[in-house]
């Protein structure tokens, strides 16, 4: 898969063109399983759009070019990218001129929040996502079934958001199902 995507981006960043230090991104809700569901971008497209780095408005006028790519995938992050960066004023004029085909425009749509929904934030103020990995930030006696302390440092892998409380996600921790404040842990 590596080889078709690479051979597909022509070992560039499907975004802003860079052609070093380069992966594979999955564009959510997509699985992977299908190169259609990925693009090939640099550390530092990569890095903005997980949130490790913040976001750069200048970097992202790449996005005048990458999105009239053919590559769906590519369409949909820039899509997202133009959304998420409204407010600097430049990215209005490009999302009028936008064109996907229905389903594709569903597909961007569905990886941006809606206004009302509920944002899960660690302890430095990083979105968290269902799937992710965290750490705990503190010794947190865990009370019910489990009575024990879960130590600063546990990572706790593939947690769930509570739907309706922005400050609470679940995770095992010893194997046990807890919930946990989000104020306690980080990305």
């Amino acid at each position: 898969m590596e080889r078709e995507i690479s051979a597909r981006s022509n070992g560039n960043c499907e975004l802003c063109g860079a052609n070093e230090d380069l992966n594979i991104f999955i564009v959510a809700p997509k699985s992977g399983e299908s190169i259609d569901d990925c693009i090939h971008i640099c550390n530092t497209c990569n890095d903005q759009l997980t949130e490790a780095t913040e976001m750069d408005p200048n970097h992202w006028r790449c996005i005048n070019d990458s999105m009239w790519s053919e590559v769906d995938a590519v369409k949909v992050v820039s899509f997202r990218v133009l959304n998420q960066l409204k407010s600097e004023g430049w990215p209005n004029d490009l999302l009028d001129m936008f064109y996907m085909e229905e389903e594709t425009e569903k597909w961007a749509k569905d990886g941006i929040p809606s206004e009302d929904a509920l944002v899960h934030r660690d302890s430095n103020g990083a979105i968290l996502s269902h799937g992710d990995t965290v750490v705990l930030t503190q010794d947190l006696k865990v009370k019910g079934g489990g009575n024990f302390t879960a130590k600063r440092g546990t990572a706790v892998r593939n947690i769930s958001l509570v739907h309706d409380n922005a400050e609470h996600i679940e995770g095992r921790v010893e194997g046990v199902k807890i919930v946990i404040l989000t104020k306690y842990v980080k990305k």
